[in-house]
């Protein structure tokens, strides 16, 4: 629609009704999602944050909770770390989601129905943990990298999301094009199929990459040695060791105490802040396929 068509569109009194109620309820939900956001984030520079109620000024700047988690020596380690696991994590969930998704799409493709049942199951049932380690043990990936990596390395939903993208968003007609001028499926899923799956490959590379910048848990049961410790384990020990032992505080003055209740909320937050800047730095620049190929990958179909 142009914009000269817009312009000479004339709304009924219903139309401007409805459209003030839209303002009114986005206005609300950006409130409601960006006020959380700032708060910590003033939170971070405020060393009386008690004192903050429903303002977002700092009654008291103050940085000393950043320097607190950039002084400590494996905070860089833990970015580097983190980092390269999110990208080779999110490389190896592209192409294992991929070579899974596109066969079920393909309706062609004999016993795909039980294959997906299959597939499904594994959302609903699993493991458990001993086993788990157990199993990433006798394969010798303990404090190793694929240890972190391999265990999470395909989701079924992303499978899921990504079939019913191939399935409704592809046409039948190019497959069949393609294999008259003798394009292989391999040919036909590389050079056809993927170019035109930028929206949904934009999403399940967040989800993945997202998935593994906030994940701790197998680090935390895989990994020993901290100079491969991701961020998230890092944050965590930075808390632990700042919190506040009530018997060690005997004999200390009240100002001493105060100053290391301070020094502990400060860090709180700037924890939040340090380990939420490099996705919300991300996000912008995938927001128009994510919400394309979200809302085509999981409603269609």
């Amino acid at each position: 629609m142009s914009k000269q068509l817009m312009k000479d569109l004339k709304y009924t009194n219903g139309d401007r009704v409805l459209i003030f109620i839209d303002y009114i309820v986005l206005t609300l939900l950006l409130v409601i999602i960006l006020y959380p956001l700032l708060f910590v984030l003033s939170a971070s520079f405020d060393s009386r944050p008690g004192t903050m109620g429903l303002s977002l000024l700092p009654a008291k700047f103050s940085t000393a909770g950043y320097k607190a988690v950039f002084e400590y020596k494996y905070i860089w380690s833990g970015y580097r770390n983190t980092l390269l696991y999110t990208v080779i994590s999110t490389l190896i969930n592209l192409a294992m989601t991929v070579c899974c998704a596109y066969p079920l799409s393909r309706k062609n493709f004999k016993g795909r129905n039980f294959v997906l049942i299959l597939s499904m199951i594994t959302m609903y049932f699993g493991g458990g943990l001993i086993p788990s380690y157990l199993l990433v043990r006798d394969l010798k990936l303990l404090d190793t990298i694929w240890a972190v990596i391999l265990p999470g390395a395909m989701s079924v939903y992303n499978v899921i999301v990504m079939r019913t993208y191939f399935s409704t968003q592809i046409p039948g007609e190019l497959l069949e094009s393609a294999q008259l001028d003798g394009c292989g499926d391999i040919n036909f899923l590389i050079r056809i199929v993927l170019p035109l799956s930028g929206p949904i490959l934009a999403v399940i590379a967040l989800f993945c990459a997202v998935g593994m910048w906030n994940s701790y848990f197998s680090a935390m049961i895989y990994l020993k040695d901290r100079d491969m410790f991701p961020l998230q384990l890092i944050l965590r020990e930075i808390l632990i060791i700042n919190t506040q032992d009530p018997s060690s505080t005997a004999g200390s003055s009240l100002s001493s105490i105060a100053n290391m209740e301070e020094r502990k909320s400060l860090m709180k937050y700037a924890v939040i802040v340090v380990s939420s800047v490099p996705v919300l730095v991300l996000y912008p620049f995938v927001q128009k396929y994510f919400v394309k190929g979200i809302m085509i990958g999981s409603l269609k179909g």
